[in-house]
């Protein structure tokens, strides 16, 4: 069967092709993003594979219909960026990647974390200007702080263990109670209120639905009660109403933002821009501030998570070959 990749990068290209390597899979690879200028691109195969900057609108799913693809397994483990019923009523069958490695992007949110709360960016442009002094560097303890964690699903469990590890006080705020957390790991489920009111430190840790978006915006951000509080976004850049943030930051009502994703990064992240350089003014406000550590959407690049993600990826579409169901499938 051959399968079209969209998306493609460098990176992982090895790995499916090892992934696949003792299939009848035939796989083949572009660099281009699914848009509706490349849906042509799909034309002849059956199943294709996405990324998080795919978009598989109605529109997309109505073309790519027409063009005789049946199936669609995605490199990631969010699906925001498809409409799943849509894709239902097209006759599609959906598969995800949900468990490829949790530990990879929570140690990427306490490493932005720690980066941010010790000043090493700063640190390090200091020292390659031979600059040894200690101004400007003075961090402070996680430990015994109260860190708040928003969502408790896979990623915020091992987030929530690794802060347990530091002693920190954990809150937590979840639709679900999960009661193995209290009992191990000491949180205490609260409000958002009361994490805007106590929090040194809140993570997201969420997906971006229609009641997460833009949950973090200026209301939000103005129950904030602490002077030294700092927000850790490796959920979705869409949870976060940037230009409420930057407002924050500027005056004073939160100490910095540290951050894995951005709400219009599709089609930037993933891409190389020296060239042409950018256009979002946001993005350029937000890549530049001085309270600020973004990172291109890279917490799930470890060796561990893309060989889990591309075995994950083969493992769907040979399910989907052999009239067989994946235990991944979404619809």
């Amino acid at each position: 069967m051959k399968v079209l990749v969209y998306s493609a990068k460098s990176f992982e290209i090895p790995f499916l092709k090892l992934a696949a390597k003792n299939t009848t899979i035939k796989l083949a690879f572009t660099k281009e993003r699914l848009t509706e200028e490349t849906i042509i691109k799909s034309k002849g195969f059956k199943a294709i594979s996405i990324f998080s900057a795919d978009k598989a609108s109605s529109v997309i799913l109505e073309k790519l219909s027409r063009l005789g693809v049946k199936y669609i397994t995605l490199r990631s483990a969010g699906y925001d960026n498809i409409n799943i019923k849509e894709a239902k009523s097209y006759g599609f069958t959906i598969a995800n990647s949900p468990k490829y490695s949790p530990n990879a992007i929570a140690e990427h949110a306490i490493a932005l974390l720690m980066a941010l709360k010790r000043n090493l960016i700063l640190a390090n442009e200091k020292v390659k200007n031979y600059n040894f002094t200690l101004d400007n560097l003075i961090g402070s303890n996680l430990q015994k702080k109260t860190v708040a964690v928003l969502g408790t699903g896979k990623i915020g469990r091992v987030i929530i263990k690794i802060l347990h590890g530091f002693n920190c006080n954990i809150l937590v705020n979840d639709i679900e109670t999960d009661e193995e957390l209290i009992r191990d790991f000491n949180v205490t489920y609260v409000s958002k209120d009361d994490i805007c009111k106590q929090a040194n430190v809140i993570i997201i840790s969420l997906p971006l639905t229609s009641e997460t978006h833009y949950l973090i915006n200026e209301s939000f951000l103005q129950k904030i009660k602490k002077e030294d509080v700092i927000i850790v976004n490796i959920g979705r850049g869409g949870i976060v109403k940037t230009t409420a943030l930057l407002e924050a930051l500027n005056s004073g009502l939160i100490k910095g933002y540290a951050t894995d994703v951005y709400e219009k990064e599709s089609g930037m992240f993933f891409y190389n821009h020296t060239q042409e350089g950018i256009e979002d003014e946001v993005l350029k406000t937000l890549i530049n501030h001085p309270k600020v550590l973004l990172t291109p959407h890279q917490a799930f690049a470890t060796e561990e998570a893309i060989t889990n993600i591309t075995e994950t990826t083969i493992y769907n579409l040979n399910c989907w070959l052999k009239g067989q169901k994946s235990s991944n499938e979404l619809n």
